[in-house]
C-alpha cells in the first residue's frame, strides 16, 4: 500500500513557524524558571559593617 503525502509552500511554512515558536517558547520559560532557581540558593549580603 502506497501512502502519498503533499505539502505545499503553507503547510510547511506553518510547521516551521510552529517548532521555532515552541522552541522560542521554551527558551523564554526556561529563563525565567532558572532566575528563580538561582535566587532561591545565592547567599544574602550580611550587614556586617563596623560597629558604631
Amino acid at each position: 500500500m502506497t501512502h502519498l503525502a503533499y505539502l505545499d509552500a503553507g503547510s510547511g511554512s506553518l510547521i516551521v513557524q510552529a517548532v521555532v515558536g515552541g522552541v522560542a517558547g521554551v527558551a523564554v520559560a526556561a529563563k525565567l524558571y532558572w532566575r528563580r532557581l538561582v535566587s532561591r540558593f545565592r547567599r544574602q549580603p550580611t550587614d556586617q559593617g563596623p560597629a558604631a
